[in-house]
């Protein structure tokens, strides 16, 4: 795997199955930060024409209201736009207010072109990537 990004945020990584792999670190993030992450995530695919991501969050923090609200109305609309499917694979934070601050989001994206799954452990994600096309 080669590093594409990494900024307090995470890592953001060059998957050589054709997909970024997102490592959300532990602690405390800025708005900023979180929202250069991101952006450099959307760049990655795009770069790629890739239409898959890993989102391994479980050291992560709940998502502050600002990233939820970012994250569904910014960040995923540009990321689908133009008809652009996209598939995340995501690792679900051991942090219970994590999980449900993850299920916000998840439930306002319902209605986009993207397509994800919640998994407990990176293998099972990864299984669930490779089996796309």
């Amino acid at each position: 795997m080669r590093l594409y990004f990494e900024n307090p945020v995470g890592r953001l990584m060059e998957h050589p199955d054709g997909y970024a792999l997102v490592q959300y670190n532990a602690g405390s993030r800025d708005f900023t930060s979180f929202q250069a992450f991101l952006t450099h995530t959307h760049q990655l695919l795009r770069r790629h024409g890739w239409h898959k991501l890993l989102a391994d969050q479980r050291a992560m923090l709940p998502f502050t209201e600002q990233e939820r609200h970012w994250l569904g109305n910014e960040w995923l609309t540009r990321s689908t736009g133009d008809g652009y499917a996209l598939y995340g694979a995501v690792v679900v934070p051991g942090n219970e207010y994590a999980r449900q601050t993850l299920n916000l989001v998840m439930a306002e994206v319902q209605q986009s072109p993207y397509t994800y799954r919640l998994f407990e452990g990176e293998e099972e994600a990864v299984s669930w990537l490779r089996d796309l096309p």
